[in-house]
């Protein structure tokens, strides 16, 4: 029994490693927020601009670029309208780049209860057997508390390195969401700027 905790904490290990690097290069700041779309964000004053935005978000494939290409296919759309749109793509977005942490999270609340369970398991080998004896090695039963101990060690050892990746990609998503809202807030702002001026 204790093998298959052993088992299973290898398991959450490589689960969690593989979790830990996909959403590192998923979150990549190049990636969700490529510079060359901010950078033609920053030069798109007016509607003229607009078909070289399509082109740059075409070209780089992004979260960020989705957005922007939702943004000005709605132009003609009334601003409340477009903003709406927008909202609710920006939400499966950020959706996408949360992607895989909910599994880290149950990695950081599993993986030491896993150790436990190794432990007490263990134990309660390491005692029957010395009721059975009928007598107490001391050099014996240290040994086998040591042994015992390691799960609860493994387990701990899988934990915090989840729950470090998994707080830091929480705080990364939320920065990401914050830059992609005030480019795509830019963007709309300066599209409807004119209908703006009318009212």
């Amino acid at each position: 029994m204790e093998q298959v905790i052993y088992v299973l904490l290898f398991v959450t290990s490589v689960v969690g490693l593989t979790f830990i690097v996909e959403r590192g290069l998923a979150l990549r700041w190049r990636r969700v927020v490529p510079p060359e779309i901010e950078a033609v964000v920053e030069a798109c004053q007016s509607g003229e601009d607009v078909p070289s935005l399509r082109r740059v978000c075409a070209q780089h494939k992004s979260a960020l670029g989705r957005l922007l290409l939702l943004a000005a296919e709605h132009l003609d759309w009334p601003k409340a309208e477009a903003l709406d749109a927008l909202q609710t793509r920006a939400r499966q977005e950020v959706a996408r780049l949360e992607r895989g942490l909910v599994v880290l999270e149950i990695i950081v609340g599993i993986a030491p209860l896993l150790g436990l369970v190794g432990t007490i398991l263990g134990m309660m080998t390491a005692f029957g057997n010395v009721g059975e004896a009928g007598q107490v090695d001391p050099a014996k039963l240290a040994e086998g508390i040591s042994l015992i101990l390691r799960a609860t060690l493994f387990g701990l050892l899988i934990a915090i390195p989840s729950l470090i990746f998994w707080s830091y990609y929480n705080k990364k998503v939320e920065s990401l969401a914050v830059e992609m809202e005030s480019l795509c807030d830019e963007f709309l702002r300066r599209q409807y700027r004119g209908e703006e001026v009318r009212k």
